[in-house]
């Protein structure tokens, strides 16, 4: 790669792909935006970076308020890191050393839905589903207690009866862990890198409100899901709760900087706060609201807060695209802007299918980047990805499987 504009990836060899995927989810507004690299200019000429402890800044103000702001009261404490795992892990340990705080330091188990991921970081790693990725560090993860995911997608006669049986799996969790679980944490209406599954909001809102009965602290990893890509700003206005915890990264930045956020609440807040040095959160890193990520933020914020419209018509162009699948897909589901299915294949599913590296080759061939998880296939374009160049992606869908 050698050059981006818009929603367009410019090869040494001359090439053009149209960016499927926005870079790994993390580009919302396309390359080369000028708003935002205009903003990261404007900021580097007057502070590029200043340490974050004993001293604020106006960007990073600013963006905490921003955000807050756009979320539901009660979210109104924002903890800076710089990667999406990191924000993970930062709920993680504010979860476990709340109740610690508190006087109730049995409480340690965290729940988490089968075919989770939310980072690599070690944390992350626990609550995430085990796999080829984690399985030399094992013997560093702390045990989670696993919960069926009622996956589903359009068409699906299924689906009641999996979240019937997903439901009672987590209702004997909570039974048989009473007073010792500390936090859930789960993607809202999306698995990202677990093969872009999704689960309805109603069941996710029923499992949130039972959890929160048994004073169970809720996480909510949207480094995937926010800023837009499921249709709303955030996929918590869809479920309709609250988290305790709100981790959002890869798109904060419209994908110019590395950085992340933890949001929490006031009420959490003041478990850490008084004399005691033992209750206090040790944990910083050096670009901590780095300034130059937060002045991207803030410019960034501004473009998606217009971009939601635009990407409830994406919505509707990907449904209608469903409606004409071609041979060879099924499973068909969209969030947002979200597009995802499977190819039927005669090989092994799931994310090492034999099939993965074919599919992100022939997509190449048809000029799209899309990498496919296994045989899984998704779609997630820049916003600014015009009515052309999506039509290309949904031909380039078209073709690829009967050429294989």
């Amino acid at each position: 790669m050698v050059r981006g504009e818009g929603a367009v990836l410019h090869l040494d060899d001359g090439r053009e792909l149209i960016d499927g995927i926005s870079s790994w989810w993390v580009n919302l507004h396309g390359h080369g935006n000028s708003v935002i690299a205009e903003a990261i200019h404007e900021q580097a000429r007057r502070l590029e970076h200043v340490i974050f402890a004993g001293f604020t800044h106006d960007p990073a103000e600013e963006l905490a308020n921003r955000v807050c702001d756009l979320l539901p009261a009660g979210l109104d404490r924002v903890f800076f890191s710089d990667n999406g795992s990191t924000a993970v892990e930062v709920a993680l340990k504010m979860a476990r050393q709340y109740w610690t705080n508190r006087g109730e330091p049995q409480r340690t188990r965290i729940l988490a839905f089968d075919g989770a991921y939310h980072g690599d970081t070690v944390g992350a790693m626990s609550a995430g589903a085990r796999s080829v990725f984690s399985d030399a560090f094992n013997p560093w993860l702390f045990e989670v207690e696993r919960l069926p995911y009622p996956a589903t997608w359009i068409g699906d006669a299924g689906v009641d009866a999996k979240e019937a049986a997903a439901y009672d799996a987590f209702a004997a969790a909570l039974d048989a862990h009473e007073g010792r679980i500390a936090a859930m944490i789960l993607e809202p209406l999306v698995q990202g890198a677990g093969g872009m599954r999704m689960a309805r909001a109603a069941f996710l809102k029923r499992v949130c409100d039972a959890a929160r009965e048994r004073g169970i602290l809720l996480i909510f990893d949207e480094v995937m899901t926010g800023f837009g890509r499921t249709g709303t700003l955030f996929a918590l206005e869809q479920i309709g709760i609250t988290p305790d915890f709100l981790c959002l990264s890869k798109g904060l930045t419209g994908g110019f900087l590395p950085m992340s956020i933890t949001v929490t609440s006031s009420r959490i807040q003041d478990a850490f706060r008084g004399a005691d040095a033992s209750h206090t959160f040790w944990h910083g890193h050096s670009y901590t609201a780095n300034p130059l990520g937060c002045a991207a933020a803030l410019a960034s914020l501004d473009l998606t807060v217009k971009a939601v419209p635009r990407i409830r018509e994406v919505e509707a162009r990907h449904r209608r695209f469903i409606g004409e699948l071609p041979e060879g897909w099924y499973h068909p589901r969209v969030c947002g802007s979200i597009l995802a299915m499977d190819l039927k294949t005669d090989g092994e599913s799931g994310y090492f299918a034999d099939v993965g590296p074919k599919l992100r080759a022939a997509f190449i061939r048809e000029g799209v980047l899309l990498r496919p998880l296994g045989d899984t296939v998704y779609v997630m374009a820049p916003y600014v990805t015009t009515e052309a160049q999506n039509e290309r992606i949904y031909e380039a869908l078209r073709r690829v499987p009967a050429g294989l």
